[in-house]
């Protein structure tokens, strides 16, 4: 079993919680929630879906009676951060999403179905994570160079590189390496990261872009190679591979972020409430140590932090769509 797989099965099944016998401070006594629901946007068995798995188990007794995950996937979260938004704003429905749905969705569909700004409210963020380039097995390239260089032997310059949904941020940065290599380089958008990883060691597609988390055991494994990262620096996880900042693609150091939100109108009390039993979650030795493994920078952030992280980073990610000629569809 993989080290990526050993890990999401600890923390789906309570190893975030139980199994490090790490007890979370109850609520007031007799003020226990009776059901939370945690909505997530994409289907089980990924870090998404393993982390909100574990909060679930750690929470339920302590925080709210029942705890449950519920997966809407589809469209890049679009459909669970619908239901999100019909949710009754009482503080027994969060979504636990990452950057994509709360600020690239919005960026790019005419008519996603919600406004973030107006109808969610950011609780707590509990980690940032960066995307990366890989390149399939198949290929003989070690580095971006070597990468560039088969591309423009083997196919005239013209290439596919995956990406792990359409209109998302690895598409653009696709466009924008294409650009800065002077490569014919397409877009292959696929239905979440795994499929792309499996046509990637199937030597269906020679590259990829995608989150860390989705490479790194593969990575470890050689069975692909990620020859460079995004962020402003590099990343423990990965230390021998370099930033594209210091290959010259600079512009891209503000990272991607994983939150909780709440439907607008939610109790403050209720919120801070929550926000920190996450704080105390991820505190713990153990789960720190499994997620930064994953390539997740963790740490917390209030509500007010994570909404300021987010409104920085669609005006980023606003301005390079805009500039790449993309037309919200």
């Amino acid at each position: 079993m993989s080290t990526r797989r050993q890990t999401l099965r600890a923390l789906g099944a309570g190893g975030i919680a139980a199994s490090l016998g790490l007890p979370l401070h109850s609520r007031a006594q007799g003020a226990l929630l009776e059901n939370l629901k945690i909505v997530v946007g994409f289907p089980p068995g990924g870090t998404t879906d393993a982390f909100a798995r574990g909060l679930a188990e750690q929470l339920r007794g302590k925080y709210a009676t029942t705890t449950i995950v519920e997966n809407k996937p589809g469209a890049g979260g679009q459909l669970a951060a619908q239901a999100l938004k019909a949710a009754p704003a009482d503080g027994t429905t969060l979504f636990l999403s990452h950057d994509h749905t709360i600020s690239i969705l919005p960026l790019v569909v005419k008519n996603p179905g919600y406004e973030p700004h107006k109808d969610f409210v950011p609780v707590a963020g509990f980690a940032t994570f960066v995307n990366a380039l890989a390149v399939s097995g198949g290929t003989p390239a070690k580095s971006v160079d070597e990468y560039v260089k088969w591309v423009q032997t083997q196919g005239g310059g013209k290439g596919a590189v995956g990406v792990p949904a359409p209109a998302s941020v690895p598409e653009f940065l696709v466009k924008v390496i294409a650009q800065r290599y002077q490569l014919d380089l397409v877009a292959a958008p696929y239905r979440g990261s795994a499929p792309m990883i499996g046509d990637m060691l199937g030597n269906q597609i020679a590259a990829g872009v995608g989150s860390i988390p989705d490479f790194i055991d593969q990575h470890k494994a050689g069975k692909l190679r990620v020859v460079a990262v995004l962020g402003g620096a590099r990343q423990a996880a990965l230390p021998e591979v370099p930033t594209f900042a210091e290959l010259g693609l600079k512009g891209f150091e503000d990272v991607p972020y994983y939150g909780v939100f709440a439907p607008a109108g939610t109790p403050r009390a209720t919120l801070d409430e929550f926000s920190a039993a996450l704080q105390r979650v991820i505190a713990m030795p153990e789960v720190r140590e499994r997620l930064s493994g994953l390539g997740l920078a963790v740490g917390h952030s209030s509500g007010e932090q994570l909404a300021a992280r987010e409104r920085a980073y669609s005006a980023t990610w606003a301005k390079i769509i805009k500039d790449s000629g993309f037309q919200p569809q």
